[in-house]
Formats: structure tokens, C-alpha cells, sequence
């Protein structure tokens, strides 16, 4: 694949073995994990095999979620991108997710807005997704509000493993209004 894409501050790129003590940092904070169901990882062992379950997803779907670094200080402050989901959610399978998650010293500056809007773009118009979906727990505000200020519409809402969650979607004609 070996795709990157740039925004204004960030760069995304694909998730590397080396990003493992970044995404360790990342998902070991419960602050982080509140609204994924409060389950962080506990060895950076596990960071390491989520890893490669994603340069897998590369391989297999020739997507998947990007390492954002921040193009100032070359600093790994999170993850987003497109997903391919091949399991049922919400009356859904095989479908385009779009998603997101920062170290928590990097929230509220707008990183998520600016990386997950780049995603958008890149999937309706060089990907040629026709729809665009996305999903989260309906008490993450945070996380509501950059998937609605991207565009993406509340369409349901919906239980997961037992925890409410909101489905939203935006589709490439609307997208391109």
C-alpha cells in the first residue's frame, strides 16, 4: 500500500511494528478505553498483536486504521482511518467504517476533526466508497462531535455487546452537495 496523506499538521501513514510503545501508550490509559468497553491493554505484547492484526487488515482489505503523527515533533499521537468491517453491527456487514482514537494529551486540539475529515475525502473520492459509516458509544460526546462535524449523519441507535451505541452514515452524494 504505502500510501500516506497529509493534512496541515498531521501526517497518516500506515501503522508500523516500530509504533508499538506509542499504541501501548495509547491503550493502556483507562481514560482512553472509558467508552470501548473499559478493558485497556495491560502488556505492550498486546499492542504488538494488534499491530499486526492491522497491517493484516492491509493485506486482506488494502485498507485499515493509519498512524497520525504529528508533522512538528514526528510524534505518534493516535490512530485513524477507514476500516473495512466484515462482522455484523447493526444490521450491517461489509461495510466502510471510519474511526478514530488519540493518546489522551492530544485530545481537544482539533487532531481528530483534521484526520478523520482527510479520511473522508480520501475514501469518497479516491477510494470511490459510496457510503461511509461510523459508530460510537452514545455518551462519547467527544467522538459524536467530530463524526457529525465531518458530515456524517446520526441515523439510529443501537445496543453492542450490551452498551448503547449511535450509528451514523453519509453517502457520496451527500458528501459531494
Amino acid at each position: 500500500m504505502n500510501r500516506t496523506i497529509e493534512t496541515e499538521r498531521l501526517l497518516l501513514r500506515e501503522i508500523l511494528p516500530s509504533d508499538a510503545e506509542g499504541m501501548f501508550l495509547l491503550d493502556s490509559n483507562p481514560n482512553v478505553h472509558e467508552f470501548l468497553g473499559k478493558q485497556p491493554v495491560i502488556s505492550i505484547e498486546e499492542s504488538r498483536k494488534y499491530i499486526t492484526n492491522i497491517r493484516k487488515q492491509y493485506l486482506e482489505n488494502g485498507i485499515g486504521r493509519y498512524a497520525v503523527i504529528l508533522k512538528e515533533t514526528n510524534a505518534f499521537i493516535g490512530w485513524c482511518g477507514i476500516k473495512f468491517i466484515t462482522e455484523p453491527e447493526n444490521g450491517h456487514v461489509n461495510f466502510y467504517e471510519i474511526g478514530y482514537r488519540f493518546i489522551e494529551n492530544y485530545w481537544g486540539k482539533g487532531y481528530g476533526y483534521e484526520a478523520a475529515k482527510a479520511w473522508l475525502n480520501y475514501g469518497f473520492n479516491t477510494m470511490n466508497i459510496t457510503t461511509m459509516y461510523a459508530s460510537a458509544n452514545i455518551e462519547n460526546v467527544g467522538s459524536r462531535r467530530i463524526l457529525e462535524k465531518i458530515g456524517l449523519r446520526l441515523v439510529s441507535e443501537y445496543y453492542h455487546d450490551g452498551i448503547p451505541y449511535v450509528w451514523y452514515e453519509l453517502n457520496k452524494i451527500d458528501y459531494l452537495k
